[in-house]
């Protein structure tokens, strides 16, 4: 045989691919955990928005720069509201605040076509044990099942 017709044996051939389907095998899981490390970082940062905006709705409640009403605990009705405004009642212009551009949606969640972003609501007057929704939004929840990397429900979060 000369030179140019030299080529890989079978033993070879099988070898390699034997090798690149171990590193493969191996590979999978690890880009499993990447991607759900990622939706929880996203789960994360929702979170944090929504409830950062939830407390600067209180905070202007209380400042007295929200209409106030004797029933009202101090938190949003919706999560809507959050994003459409509320008429600032200090200007005489009809001035609006905004809390959120969008609500996010739940990275997580079964069903991401709600208008609440498919978040779970827990009212004021329910427990963190026990969240229900009602008159007003305290906190938000996912309502995705399962536990997060860290071993917490990410109902929990």
């Amino acid at each position: 045989m000369n030179a140019s017709q030299r080529g890989f044996t079978l033993i070879e051939v099988v070898v390699t691919l034997a090798l690149v389907g171990l590193l493969a095998g191996l590979a999978a899981p690890l880009t499993e955990t990447v991607v759900r490390r990622g939706k929880e970082q996203e789960l994360r940062t929702a979170l944090y928005q929504i409830r950062d905006a939830i407390d600067a709705y209180k905070r202007a409640f209380d400042a007295g720069y929200i209409e106030k009403s004797l029933d009202s605990s101090g938190y949003p009705p919706n999560l809507k509201v959050l994003v459409e405004g509320v008429r600032d009642v200090r200007s005489a212009k009809g001035a609006k605040f905004y809390f959120l551009r969008r609500v996010p949606h739940d990275p997580l969640a079964p069903s991401k076509r709600d208008d609440d972003g498919g978040w779970g609501l827990r009212a004021y007057d329910s427990t963190a044990q026990n969240p229900r929704e009602g008159v007003d939004v305290y906190d938000v929840y996912s309502k995705a099942r399962g536990k997060g990397l860290n071993g917490i429900a990410y109902r929990e979060w």
